[in-house]
């Protein structure tokens, strides 16, 4: 099927009134180790092709694995953040299905012994009114897993293996640590499904920043959302047949496939068709999902236990040192933060959903009230960032350059209007906030001598406001104001303008 192609879904208003909606998370997290899950290969994100890569990770015959004691690590700390049991005993087992990308025609992987599992995460959304609503999301398991390689398919117009040329494969990534974190069955969400499934992402990925166990960067392919979804005639109680779409690399997409996919499946019920398990894609492009394969039951990749690696046994002092080492919950200190910088609801949601608060929590920490922080973050850096395709974190300006900005500001050696050309020049390269401003010749033009001139100017170009003043219409000023901070281009110290000009004219 053509990526172009979408097929017909039920309006809205109609799924919601003829079905229940049930959705499953899966969200596969790779961890910040230095080395892969069962071999000593680096990690690192952009190297060269198949570089990263050795016997074990390339299952060569003999190659025995040994696990990264560092990611059993990682992942107790994540199952306790997530309110989990930690099993005192588990295994790996093996993943058997072959695709070109799986060098061993297996992944070592957990299937009925998870080293975490029965977890929850309380998430919130807004309800009608605007205000905060919370909804428990059930977690099923956490397990410890190694990521495939990665397939490369060129020509052809979609990217993907059918009508490509010939396909590339990298193996460096074969073998990295990741974490795959299932939910049951989210069951009673109704309308709000589509933003729960947001919520949740967003929150787990907070978390996992949080916990530092992972850079969590979706743009990177280090935190990957598989969204399972499946409709039931209302009130039936019932499941119905799900579809998991794979690799859902953004928040603003996990929201969009739920969505998409619920008004899919409601076009075929309501038109007497059936569902097909299987897997679709998402196209970020054109909002829509296609189909992909068939989808396997657990029983298709006969799993078995991997006999080349000892069972896992976290002792539980272990456990217990570990949970000591866990940050604050990430929902109860947003809480705490919201109620330190008396932000509303809605102010501290949009910080959260711009990915800003660690940024402005560190610019407050770094001198700047909280209202300056938020404003710089989510107006004038947040739309250059969206310009950049990048996200906040990556544009190149620290918590400090914005507190820097702010305090000049507040010292009145700049304005708003001329601290939007300091980003430029720290975007640009061009040094500190300060080198900036003397760089660009930027500061506030407080010369007396200045000023009265400028001002006698705009007095003289414009007799008729100058008129208004002098019969007390004081707020004609404004004109005049205006007049001379363009001819300063600027960098006049508007208050001290306005001084001059009544004490000219009154």
């Amino acid at each position: 099927m053509s990526t172009s192609t979408r097929e017909a879904l039920l309006p809205w208003d109609d799924v919601l009134a003829a079905y229940d909606p049930a959705l499953g998370l899966e969200v596969h997290v790779e961890l910040n180790t230095a080395s892969k899950m069962f071999c000593g290969c680096p990690t690192e994100f952009g190297a060269e092709p198949n570089t990263q890569v050795c016997p074990t990770c390339l299952g060569l015959p003999g190659a025995m694995p040994v696990v990264n004691g560092k990611a059993v690590e990682s992942a107790i700390r994540i199952g306790l953040a997530l309110n989990c049991e930690i099993a005192e005993w588990c295994r790996f087992a093996r993943k058997n299905y072959f695709y070109p990308d799986m060098p061993k025609n297996f992944q070592t992987s957990q299937y009925d012994e998870p080293i975490a599992f029965e977890g929850f995460m309380d998430v919130t959304v807004p309800n009608a009114e605007g205000d905060d609503e919370t909804f428990r999301v059930e977690i099923e398991r956490a397990h410890m897993e190694e990521d495939t390689g990665k397939s490369l398919h060129v020509g052809g117009a979609t990217g993907r293996i059918h009508g490509a040329e010939y396909s590339l494969v990298d193996y460096n990534r074969a073998g990295i640590p990741l974490i795959e974190i299932v939910t049951k069955p989210i069951r009673g969400a109704g309308e709000k499904a589509p933003e729960i499934a947001k919520a949740y992402v967003a929150q787990l990925r907070e978390l996992i920043v949080a916990l530092g166990v992972s850079d969590a960067r979706m743009d990177q392919g280090s935190i990957r959302a598989d969204v399972n979804l499946s409709l039931a005639p209302k009130d039936s109680g019932v499941l119905g047949t799900r579809t998991e779409t794979k690799n859902v690399n953004s928040l603003r997409s996990v929201e969009r496939a739920v969505r998409y996919e619920m008004q899919r499946h409601g076009a075929i019920l309501s038109g007497g068709g059936s569902i097909l398990q299987e897997t679709r894609h998402w196209h970020e492009d054109t909002g829509i999902t296609t189909s992909g394969r068939e989808k396997s039951d657990a029983e298709d990749y006969r799993y078995f236990p991997e006999p080349d690696l000892v069972p896992v046994a976290p002792s539980r002092e272990w456990v217990e040192e570990l949970r000591g080492t866990l940050p604050e919950n990430p929902t109860q200190k947003r809480a705490r933060l919201q109620a330190e910088w008396g932000f509303s609801d809605l102010e501290m949601r949009d910080t959260v959903g711009a990915g800003a608060l660690g940024l402005v929590e560190e610019t407050i920490a770094a001198g700047a009230t909280p209202s300056a922080a938020r404003k710089w973050w989510l107006s004038e850096l947040a739309r250059r960032a969206n310009e950049a395709g990048t996200e906040l974190a990556g544009l190149g300006v620290s918590p400090l350059d914005v507190a820097r900005v702010q305090a000049l500001v507040d010292s009145g050696a700049i304005n708003d209007k001329l601290a939007r050309q300091v980003f430029d020049g720290l975007l640009a390269g061009e040094g500190t906030p300060d080198e900036v401003v003397e760089k660009r010749g930027l500061a506030i033009v407080s010369d007396e001598g200045a000023l009265s001139t400028a001002v006698d100017n705009a007095i003289a170009a414009n007799p008729d406001v100058a008129d208004k003043i002098r019969d007390g219409k004081v707020a004609a000023a404004g004109a005049l104001i205006g007049a001379v901070m363009k001819e300063m281009r600027g960098q006049a110290d508007a208050g001290r303008v306005r001084e001059l000009i009544l004490e000219k004219l009154t």
